[in-house]
């Protein structure tokens, strides 16, 4: 855990690349509101855009490590063949639980360096690594991290580095600013991050998935929500009074 000093936030804008919408939100986020580093997915269709935003508008950019597609109409496929990695229509299966049953661990390590090497070829470096909806293969993200030398962000040397993790997105819209302001109220010296996923009003995140899906929460409600609280005056207002320092990941662990 880190120790006493000024406290260092971190605000990480999760699923970069993967929508026009979601690409927006973040640009948004990053520009007009709070959002220090953006957590991108490199096998989705909209990852071009977002390496020309973050080129553009200098966001720092961790790697969002995708080993699964939630969404029943949007669907993306591994860069890689790795038999394992993929459903009957040929696209990442839908939840952390299936691809812990299925994907195997040399599949994963050659999907998971094909999709940093994406980053590469766009010109764009690397901060950190997390992953997508959670952890399906501990093991593989830790070989991916060794290899390449990039940290991982749960690993047990960042982890203990930082004094918490939290979670802005799985709210009711209607308390997520007094929840955002009461957190950033109690926030004690150390590096903390949290993460959450901006994105603006659209027909495209309204179309996502079907309204029976267990995300379906996810697609547009908790997004736009976010972006509203992330853009908001009294929450800027609110870090500059009680002295947050927020920072990019590499920043806040080297005391921004």
């Amino acid at each position: 855990m880190s120790g006493p000093g000024p406290v260092r936030l971190v605000i990480r804008g999760d699923d970069f690349g993967m929508c026009h919408a979601i690409n927006e939100g973040i640009k948004r986020a990053y520009t007009e509101g709070v959002v220090t580093t953006a957590s991108t997915m490199a096998p989705c269709p909209w990852f071009g855009e977002a390496m020309q935003i973050a080129k553009d508008i200098g966001i720092p950019i961790g790697a969002h490590q995708t080993l699964t597609c939630e969404w029943d109409y949007f669907r993306w496929r591994p860069l890689t063949d790795g038999p394992s990695l993929s459903g009957v229509d040929g696209t990442f299966l839908p939840s952390v639980e299936l691809a812990r049953q299925y994907v195997q661990h040399g599949d994963a390590v050659r999907e998971l360096l094909a999709q940093i090497e994406r980053f590469r070829s766009a010109g764009v470096g690397l901060d950190y690594l997390d992953h997508h909806m959670g952890s399906t293969l501990p093991a593989a993200y830790t070989e991916v991290s060794e290899l390449t030398g990039i940290p991982f962000l749960y690993s047990d040397e960042v982890s203990r580095r930082l004094v918490s993790i939290s979670e802005l997105s799985p709210r009711d819209a209607a308390d997520k600013k007094e929840w955002m302001l009461g957190y950033l109220g109690r926030l004690e010296p150390g590096v903390h991050i949290l993460v959450c996923h901006p994105g603006v009003e659209s027909s495209e995140l309204e179309s996502l998935t079907g309204p029976d899906s267990v995300p379906y929460r996810w697609a547009a409600e908790y997004r736009v929500s976010d972006l509203d609280v992330l853009t908001d005056a009294e929450v800027r207002g609110l870090i500059d009074e009680v002295g947050i320092t927020l920072c990019a990941l590499p920043d806040a662990l080297s005391g921004c």
